[in-house]
């Protein structure tokens, strides 16, 4: 079977899907959607900050800011560009138990959702991301005084959190 979807925000744009499931075309839905996705690596003085493209296809380092101004921030950007939700990375230890650190991201996730109560907020898993950017680094030949930047590596991080939640949505499909 085929289903015509028309998007208000396109007329012109006509996407034909081969319907499988009600629940794979829902997804597909979700994300045609023309938002963007936003994640933010929350930091105790600063926070890194991803976006998608509207197609949610790449997510590319956006900024970092200092903590105690980012909701300001995520106003202002809002007031520019489409944002469907915000993915908070969620700090946990190896053995599964949540990091020390959540007292201070529940506090602020609890805040972002009173603030901005018409964006969806989710938590996904930030193991190793701080890890990888640096390795990131490394491996894009970054110079060392470059890498001891302690903001580029949460932007950097920012970006792996919202790439592994892409990728995890894209394998739901």
């Amino acid at each position: 079977q085929t289903a015509t979807v028309d998007y208000p925000i396109h007329r012109e744009v006509k996407i034909q899907l081969i319907a499988f499931s009600f629940a794979s075309a829902l997804t597909f839905c979700y994300l045609c959607n023309m938002g963007r996705i936003l994640a933010i690596d929350y930091g105790r003085k600063r926070s890194g900050i991803a976006v998608t493209d509207t197609l949610k296809i790449v997510a590319n380092g956006l900024t970092t800011v200092a903590s105690h101004t980012l909701i300001d921030f995520l106003k202002n950007y809002m007031a520019k560009e489409p944002v469907e939700r915000i993915i908070v990375g969620l700090p946990k230890q190896m053995n599964n138990q949540p990091s020390e650190n959540m007292r201070y991201i529940v506090p602020f996730v609890n805040k972002l959702k009173k603030d901005l109560p018409d964006v969806p907020v989710e938590m996904y898993d930030e193991r190793f991301t701080s890890v990888l950017a640096h390795k990131a680094m490394l491996d894009g030949g970054m110079k060392k005084m470059a890498r001891r930047d302690k903001a580029i590596v949460d932007e950097i991080s920012a970006t792996i959190i919202l790439n592994d939640y892409l990728q995890s949505i894209q394998s739901k499909l």
